[in-house]
């Protein structure tokens, strides 16, 4: 009976769980985060949030960027109660999960199609630029690469911020699409979204630069001049001064 009963005892006692091996949820990201407080860094983040709804917990982003990738195969479900979070910090190691996903060579087409529709689906919760720009260029962008871009033409009309610089996120090399929908946010009121038109155009500039300048040749005098400089970057001086002559006339008249 003795016997047995050691026998049933070692039936019931749990295996040893090896390092790498625990389940990676979003309850245990959350607590390792945390322990990753820095006063120092509260107010440093503190600029990323947008509501009070959205709260800074003091986590250098750094940080946060390498727990993610501890946590890099963490199942979806788990990245979308990350996403649900009010701590900011937290949204940044959801979105930081789905773009190393995203981009590893491991990853297969069903899983990506999987990160671009949990992020179209829960952008909601991709609320700021730096969310969006931490995720969208391999999550959507990448995603996006080989099909039809729709989604992008419908969220440069959006009222939200956060989506209209999604519709950005184009790969390189492709830039008949950047034109198209940076005609679209010429007038665009958010000083982020001028920003983010201008270094889009200036990269695909550097794709093709006959295509830039006719973009300029036709919009330099009437796009906002955060735009305009950001667009120009890559140009020579003289370029450049051309161009926002053009800007500054279309000002005075």
């Amino acid at each position: 009976m003795m016997a047995n009963n050691t026998k049933s005892q070692k039936m019931l006692t749990k295996p040893t769980v090896k390092p790498g091996q625990e389940q990676l949820t979003a309850k245990e990201f959350v607590e390792k985060l945390k322990t990753y407080h820095s006063p120092q860094a509260v107010e440093a983040n503190d600029h990323l949030t947008v509501d009070q709804d959205d709260v800074s917990i003091g986590v250098r982003m750094g940080q946060v960027f390498a727990l993610a990738k501890e946590y890099m195969n963490m199942p979806l479900d788990e990245v979308e109660k990350l996403l649900e979070s009010s701590i900011h910090e937290v949204r940044v190691g959801a979105v930081s999960i789905m773009d190393f996903q995203a981009r590893s060579k491991k990853t297969s087409e069903e899983r990506k199609k999987e990160l671009f529709n949990l992020y179209i689906r829960r952008h909601d919760r991709i609320n700021t630029w730096d969310l969006v720009d931490r995720s969208a260029p391999y999550v959507v962008g990448g995603y996006l690469f080989d099909k039809k871009r729709d989604v992008l033409y419908r969220l440069a009309r959006s009222q939200k911020m956060a989506e209209r610089r999604t519709a950005y996120f184009i790969r390189q090399g492709d830039v008949t699409d950047t034109f198209k929908i940076a005609e679209l946010l010429l007038n665009d009121k958010e000083d982020l979204i001028h920003k983010a038109t201008g270094w889009m155009l200036r990269a695909a500039g550097d794709q093709d630069r006959d295509q830039l300048v006719s973009f300029l040749e036709n919009y330099a005098a009437s796009m906002p001049r955060t735009m305009l400089r950001y667009a120009l970057e890559h140009f020579d001086k003289k370029q450049r001064e051309i161009f926002m002559n053009m800007k500054n006339i279309s000002l005075r008249s």
